[in-house]
């Protein structure tokens, strides 16, 4: 990855031409995800966004297996989402956010789910975005993944997590500075 000038991040050019044919692999193997919307226009998109493209290969790079699961006809934006079987291996034992973080005392994560996902460029999804994923798929079935957490929960030391168990989706509650290894976030980038 290189930066630029303004401080933006952008990828080697062939690490760019290598992601978007992993993504446009997954996106035709995937077609179920994303009925009726064309590669060639999503690329396009891409190519306008070199930080989101540098986004996106965070989201590889970790394990997330991003692709496309809507479109967005108002702000003609692209939704990527986090398509791995499990929850993406290169972000798990995170608590939840900064906060959680900086209440323990010992034994601390490397990082805290909403921080990593902002120096990644992407949003944790709501509990009803990842609802909505688990209706293209099975995930997180041996694995859990934070979702976002309305204030009024984390104002009271808690965040919430979701998983798929038993045919169901199931969101559970947690202390916001608990881990465990097979908890990580599943995130969202619109291009």
């Amino acid at each position: 990855m290189k930066k630029t000038t303004s401080n933006s991040v952008t990828l080697p050019q062939e690490r760019m031409l290598e992601l978007f044919k992993i993504l446009h692999a997954r996106f035709e193997k995937h077609m179920d995800r994303h009925q009726e919307l064309d590669w060639q226009k999503v690329q396009t998109n891409l190519e306008k966004d070199a930080e989101k493209l540098w986004s996106l290969n965070e989201m590889e790079e970790t394990g997330g297996e991003p692709d496309v699961i809507g479109y967005d006809a108002k702000t003609d934006q692209y939704l990527f989402c986090d398509c791995s079987a499990e929850s993406p291996k290169g972000r798990r034992s995170l608590c939840y956010d900064q906060d959680a973080l900086e209440s323990r005392k010992e034994h601390k994560p490397k990082n805290s789910a909403v921080g990593m996902a902002a120096e990644m460029g992407i949003e944790l999804l709501t509990e009803e975005q990842y609802r909505d994923l688990q209706q293209l798929g099975k995930f997180d079935t041996k694995t859990s993944s934070w979702v976002a957490t309305p204030t009024e929960i984390r104002e009271l030391g808690g965040a919430i997590f979701g998983d798929l168990r038993f045919g169901r989706v199931f969101i559970y509650h947690n202390g916001a500075e608990s881990y465990y290894g097979a908890r990580g976030f599943r995130g969202l980038l619109k291009v």
